[in-house]
């Protein structure tokens, strides 16, 4: 057994060394030799930040759908391990729709193989290529409780419902129109909505200062992860980006919450403006190039976050909101001083003006309301 799950990590670390020969061996040694691998890998990353989600993203971004689908298996096996989940994990394992569809009496490496009309061979050849992603990943500042933790006194600041339904509502509205003016006009409702609502709250409930992770899409990242930054800031939260493909999000639940609504909306407004203003070009002009587009969404953030600002805006004279906004944002920066201890500025040049141009004008556009 030990031998076989030292031949699978090695398989894992090395790719050339090959995997190990498993179709003549019993199906429940087998099953057990993965399961052990993964949990070891598993139980490093819980230990050093990492979340499911997280986990998924690497594996879909570094390897193939049989993979994945092996990893999904493995993180709803790996979760039934525990007695006690975050709801934050409880949320993610839901979202990557994780959940126990073998019989749990019998191998699993061989039913997913069935399954998915594959030999046992290929199975394994799927498990270690997870393990290949999870033995190279780095430890990230730990944001809820690792699975198995007592959990206590959790509660959680959602946006209500009703709120969150105009919103998604006005959101989803901005981003199908074909016209740009309607779809700025949507989502300033939204941005204004949801910070009447915020602030509402705000003198009334304690705060729940934590961290989330947003993960982007690479092509165009620094862009599209300027987009975030700004929504953030303008929402009184702090954002890291991380060139492992996410951006790191420090602030109140709710006002996360909101962050998340609204950078998704934006991202989808954003990279549709990119595309349509590069659809007419003749292929090589530049409205079709790399630079035209990078620049393009870097000048979008900008002035995005110029109209956010704007939107939120909190009366100078407003004695009973202004020492919440201030207490708030002491809280903030602490928790966010004692997660990130070490972050560096990074500038990113824009080589297009004409990219600078339109984007900012797409951005004069797009619909930030809600009502």
């Amino acid at each position: 057994m030990s031998s076989l799950r030292e031949a699978l990590w090695r398989a894992a670390a090395n790719r050339r060394a090959g995997l190990p020969r498993t179709s003549s061996l019993p199906p429940a040694e087998v099953d057990d030799a993965v399961q052990a691998v993964l949990r070891r890998a598993f139980e490093h990353l819980w230990e050093h930040g990492w979340l499911p989600y997280d986990v998924f993203e690497m594996v879909r971004r570094e390897e193939d759908e049989r993979a994945l689908s092996f990893l999904v298996d493995s993180l709803a096996l790996e979760a039934g391990r525990y007695s006690a989940l975050h709801p934050r994990w409880q949320e993610q394992l839901e979202e990557i729709e994780a959940t126990i569809w073998w019989d749990v009496t019998q191998p699993h490496v061989d039913q997913w193989a069935s399954r998915h009309i594959e030999l046992r061979e290929d199975g394994v050849a799927a498990a270690v290529a997870v393990l290949g992603v999870l033995i190279t990943l780095p430890g990230l500042p730990e944001i809820v409780p690792k699975p198995g933790t007592p959990l206590s006194a959790i509660d959680h600041h959602h946006v209500d419902p009703k709120i969150l339904n105009r919103v998604r509502g006005l959101l989803a509205k901005a981003e199908s129109t074909a016209f740009p003016e309607e779809a700025e006009a949507l989502s300033t409702k939204a941005q204004e909505l949801v910070t009447r609502h915020a602030l509402e709250r705000m003198p009334l409930e304690a705060a729940t200062t934590t961290s989330r992770r947003l993960w982007l899409d690479k092509r165009y990242f620094d862009g599209k992860a300027q987009v975030v930054h700004v929504v953030a800031e303008a929402n009184r939260c702090r954002a890291v980006v991380y060139d492992l493909g996410f951006v790191a999000l420090v602030g109140e639940e709710l006002d996360l919450e909101i962050v998340e609504l609204l950078s998704a909306s934006l991202l989808v407004q954003a990279t549709r403006a990119m595309i349509a203003a590069g659809e007419k070009a003749r292929k090589g002009d530049e409205a079709r190039s790399a630079v035209f587009r990078k620049s393009f969404l870097l000048s979008y953030a900008h002035r995005i976050g110029e109209r956010l600002r704007t939107a939120n805006e909190v009366p100078a004279d407003d004695d009973r909101l202004l020492p919440v906004l201030a207490a708030r944002k002491k809280a903030v920066e602490e928790y966010f001083g004692t997660m990130f201890t070490r972050t560096v500025s990074k500038s990113t040049p824009v080589r297009s003006a004409a990219g600078w141009d339109a984007g900012r004008s797409a951005a004069d556009r797009a619909n930030l309301s809600i009502t």
